[in-house]
């Protein structure tokens, strides 16, 4: 089972809403895809630190985030793992306009110390324990609404795996809920985001190696602010375009939009 340490660092046992305590005024609540679970609570210390103000996040599948922005979740702010997402809320006229470009992602094949799964980036001691009728277990997010998912699924496919990796997948409702799955023994392993894969609470469980992002669609990565964003979320919007900000991202592996 899982170490509870990494559990609770992916969101997992814990509430994923995020923060310090509300002063006299609630700090905004920013909706942000799961592969920012580590990158993003880095950023928002420091922008707390440096500015004194607060904001709160909340992880999840960025499919999720946009039905709850339409059934009006109260969010000043989306980070979303899939920019097509922010196109749609745009064009239903919930956002402020139609966002900024922040970051590219990348996934990850990654399986845990012990595992018989030995990640390679072209997938083939996958394929080899596929054939070998040894996989019991793989987790990736849901293709469905996490994007996380649906380009590791993308990557399956391109490998011509997809077909027969489907008896065994394992889907979890985000991409850190499919890291947790993935790195639980109880799975060989999964496709994560580099992202997660990066954090040291989870680059100690395993190993893994990065897939080609000619095997998938680009996961680019769009934030908006939502019409009711306040001045909080504004300069929480700003900071994440600042150079402190673009250097815990890249950190992370995120690849920047003028550094591809």
């Amino acid at each position: 089972m899982i170490p509870r340490r990494l559990a609770l660092a992916l969101g997992l046992v814990a509430p994923l809403m995020l923060g310090l305590p509300a002063a006299a005024e609630d700090p905004p609540v920013i909706a942000a895809a799961a592969d920012l679970q580590f990158a993003v609570t880095e950023i928002a210390a420091a922008f707390t630190a440096e500015t004194g103000k607060e904001v709160k996040l909340s992880f999840g599948s960025t499919g999720n985030f946009a039905t709850q922005i339409r059934e009006g979740a109260p969010f000043q702010m989306f980070m979303a793992a899939d920019q097509k997402f922010i196109a749609e809320l745009h064009a239903e006229g919930l956002t402020r306009d139609e966002g900024t470009l922040y970051a590219e992602g990348r996934i990850v094949l990654m399986a845990p110390h012990g595992s018989a799964l030995k990640p390679d980036e072209a997938m083939d001691n996958l394929a080899a324990l596929i054939d070998a009728g040894k996989l019991t277990k793989f987790a990736i997010a849901n293709p469905e609404h996490a994007p996380y998912g649906l380009r590791a699924m993308e990557a399956l496919q391109h490998r011509g795996l997809w077909e027969k990796i489907q008896p065994h997948l394992v889907l979890g409702e985000n991409v850190a809920q499919t890291a947790q799955f993935a790195l639980s023994g109880n799975a060989e392993g999964g496709i994560i985001a580099l992202s997660l894969a990066r954090a040291p609470e989870v680059a100690a469980q395993g190993e893994f190696a990065l897939i080609s992002h000619d095997w998938h669609d680009p996961l680019l990565q769009r934030m908006v602010l939502l019409k009711n964003a306040g001045p909080v979320a504004e300069e929480f919007y700003a900071y994440i375009q600042s150079p402190p900000a673009r250097e815990i991202m890249v950190r992370y592996g995120f690849i920047l939009p003028d550094e591809g």
